[in-house]
């Protein structure tokens, strides 16, 4: 970001640092550094350049300075030469100005060969002295206009006397004109009266001129007069805001030495405490807090006054405790069960591969294939595979279950605002695994399923099924033997802009834990794909998640900040804050969504009315010290030789023996594409699409004869239930909790591959 130079010399030649400068649409702002120096702006890419490459220099002398926005400026000398800037903040913004305006003024009184009035308007102190100086500078304004005024008075005097004057000589010069003289006289005389006309004409002119400026003067007098008001007026809200934050610090400072003195006192009461200096480096860890969001936050955490670590030491203890106790109980759970199934004990766990062959480098003209799908439902655009990636829609859907273990840890916990926080931190988790996959999974055909069977290694089964094409709509449903279930339809929504790729998962997520009964349900934000036809891609997750607890009112609200090239703060950032169903902050959650999540219990909440913006007040919570709740695990090593899939992906689309014959895995375009036989891939892809166009229209014909043979007055209905596909494992009906009709799982899938019996699936391969 921007890091300008404070002038290095005393008199404030030479301004340095960075600025956004605009360079063409398809690379937009970009970091030049700029200096100013002896009038002259110059830029260069980087600092080394400044020996040997100046990529543009303005002379300020003959430039104008005009201000866009709140960052945005613009420098220019008339057209030749002109640069759109933008610095990182407004204060940044108006330092440059302000250094560009002295130069300017310095410049143009140097090139009029003015030094002292050149002197007079340049800065001889650095800014930190700007606030010791203000009187004298105000009395030196006031003693300009002093000037300025006399010398209008003397101007308006002179004006008044060449009107006097050049009348009477207008009426001398009439009355000798009158006389009627003859010869050389007379021609002297009308010469005489022709130059007095045009002096009277220029004095004329000139009167209205001076006229003007007496006009000019004065309203600038009158708006100088109210800049310099408001200008006194500034420096007292600053000096006010600065004493303010003076005295916050001490606060600040007052109750850290509180909370380190109380907590040395703890140690020193302990047989074996730490000595004195990993004391101090303890108490400063206990103390961590979440810094101030700075891109409008909806709120603030600051460390909670020492008091409430004292009374909570016992609760954040017990929490601890408890988050422990999880963790060992879901070490040793696996261990139960295979003592209760001796059975099983004899088999090993199925190895899963952890490579699959690298992706080949294929070319491809990409706008040959975009340029025809600007507005189009991705979902019906014919893309080849060079787009995908060896995975499919419900593959991907299934890879929400990488951290499986938070649901876990969820299911057993005793306090519900506990549980919310780990429920909130796996809706986060989802999308860690997008972060570098810019690859489309391939889109399911109607009735494809795929199973996720991870019974005997985490616990749960999960079955997915591509139930409707139009709009594609996939029912998943998990099942998990250490309390929990989660089930979902997600519909995707996507629209193809032409720079960037919007998709807008519809759809809700219910994950039900059947320890408490406590039902939850969230729906997901919506990912973006930019740089579509010109730079990498890159993707993005931005909107708001609100997590409900329908059991007990408890709620979550999570905001994930899209991401801004300008922004000083974290990318990919999410924030949230749970509450009780009487809207009591407990928890705040701070992370972010590729990486990492943290909570940090709320000891107190308050409204601070100075913090907002905009009339608008910002809840202030005094927190404990963060605990991370979820971290992404690492990529497989040559990852990105492998499309970026976790260790998780890269077991999805391994073969299975007693799998349905619907299952991804036996899809043979994907199958192909995995093996980097793409063209044979692409053929094969479009053989299973008009393969299912083709069963569609059979049976969309079947619909229509069956209605035909209805009475009359069902005849309305034709044309209605064209598509009569029903799912084969999930069943539609209406949702108790949100009210949607949603596909939900019916059972006999498990029990028909125990049997190895799969009559009821279509062909669809």
């Amino acid at each position: 970001m921007s890091e300008p130079k404070t002038p290095t010399t005393p008199a404030g030649d030479t301004y340095k640092g960075w600025v956004f400068k605009w360079t063409n649409y398809i690379k937009g702002y970009q970091r030049r550094w700029f200096v100013l120096s002896n009038g002259l702006l110059s830029y260069y890419r980087t600092q080394a350049e400044m020996g040997h490459t100046c990529r543009g220099t303005i002379n300020l002398a003959t430039a104008t300075i005009t201000v866009d926005d709140a960052c945005n400026f613009v420098i220019s000398n008339g057209g030749a030469q002109t640069y759109h800037l933008k610095a990182s903040c407004e204060v940044e913004r108006q330092r440059w100005i302000t250094a560009l305006e002295l130069a300017k003024a310095k410049a143009a009184n140097m090139q009029a060969e003015s030094d002292d009035s050149g002197d007079d308007f340049s800065s001889s102190s650095p800014p930190a002295a700007h606030g010791q100086s203000g009187a004298a500078q105000n009395s030196e304004v006031q003693s300009a206009l002093r000037t300025l005024g006399s010398k209008v008075e003397d101007l308006t005097t002179c004006n008044d006397l060449i009107s006097k004057h050049g009348s009477a000589l207008q009426r001398s010069l009439t009355e000798l004109d009158s006389l009627r003289l003859t010869g050389e006289a007379g021609d002297k005389i009308r010469q005489v009266t022709e130059r007095a006309t045009l002096f009277r004409i220029t004095s004329n002119a000139m009167i209205n001129a001076c006229r003007d400026f007496l006009a000019l003067a004065q309203a600038h007098s009158k708006r100088w007069q109210k800049a310099l008001q408001a200008e006194r007026e500034q420096r007292v809200r600053l000096e006010e805001t600065l004493e303010q934050l003076a005295k916050q610090h001490n606060h600040l400072e007052r109750a850290f030495r509180g909370a380190a003195q109380a907590n040395a006192s703890a140690d020193s009461k302990s047989t074996a405490g730490p000595g004195k200096g990993e004391a101090s480096d303890e108490d400063e860890d206990d103390n961590e807090f979440f810094d101030a969001m700075e891109e409008n936050p909806e709120f603030i955490t600051v460390p909670a006054d020492p008091q409430f670590h004292k009374r909570s030491s016992s609760n954040v203890s017990g929490f601890n405790s408890e988050m422990c106790s999880d963790d060992q109980s879901l070490n040793e759970e696996p261990l139960a069960m295979s003592q209760e199934s001796p059975s099983q004990e004899l088999v090993p766990l199925k190895k899963r591969r952890t490579r699959i062959p690298d992706k080949p480098n294929y070319s491809l003209n990409l706008w040959s294939i975009m340029k025809n799908c600007i507005g189009k439902e991705l979902s019906k655009i014919p893309m080849p595979v060079n787009f995908n990636e060896p995975i499919s829609m419900l593959q991907r859907l299934s890879e929400d279950l990488e951290y499986h273990e938070l649901l876990d840890k969820a299911a057993k916990c005793h306090s519900s605002l506990e549980q919310m926080c780990y429920v909130a931190a796996f809706s986060v988790s989802s999308y860690s695994t997008t972060v570098h996959r810019t690859g489309k999974p391939f889109n399911p055909l109607l009735g494809e399923t795929y199973e996720l069977d991870r019974r005997r290694e985490s616990g749960y089964r999960s079955l997915c099924e591509q139930v409707s094409h139009h709009p594609p709509a996939a029912a998943h449903h998990v099942i998990s033997d250490r309390g929990w279930t989660l089930r979902q339809e997600i519909t995707v929504a996507s629209k193809f802009r032409g720079k960037y790729l919007s998709i807008m998962p519809l759809g809700t997520i219910h994950a039900i834990f059947g320890k408490n009964n406590h039902h939850y349900t969230w729906k997901k934000v919506t990912t973006t794909v930019h740089n579509i036809i010109v730079g990498k891609l890159w993707i993005d997750q931005s909107g708001e998640i609100d997590i409900v607890n329908h059991t007990t009112g408890d709620r979550c609200h999570l905001k994930f900040a899209p991401y801004s090239y300008f922004s000083r703060d974290v990318a990919r950032k999410v924030t949230g804050v749970v509450m009780d169903k009487d809207g009591k902050a407990h928890y705040v959650l701070s992370g972010t969504w590729d990486e990492k999540m943290e909570l940090s219990r709320v000891m107190q909440s308050s409204r601070g009315g100075e913090n907002g913006t905009e009339g608008k007040q910002k809840t202030v919570y005094q927190t404990l010290k963060a605990r991370e709740v979820w971290r992404r695990n690492p990529l497989p090593d040559g990852a990105e030789t492998m499309y970026f899939f976790t260790a998780l992906a890269l077991t999805l689309n391994e073969s299975e023996d007693g799998v349905a014959p619907t299952d991804s895995r036996r899809r043979p375009d994907q199958r192909l594409m995995e093996d980097g036989r793409w063209e044979e891939a692409n053929t094969e892809k479009q053989r299973l699409e008009e393969k299912q166009r083709s069963v569609r229209r059979e049976r969309e014909r079947e619909a229509q004869l069956a209605l035909s043979e209805c009475l009359d007055s069902f005849s309305s209905l034709v044309g209605a239930h064209h598509d009569s596909h029903q799912a084969i494992w999930f069943e539609r009906c209406e949702d108790r909790i949100t009210g949607e009709h949603i596909h939900i799982y019916k059972g006999g899938y498990w029990e028909a591959k125990d049997r190895g019996s799969w009559e009821g699936c279509p062909d669809i391969f």
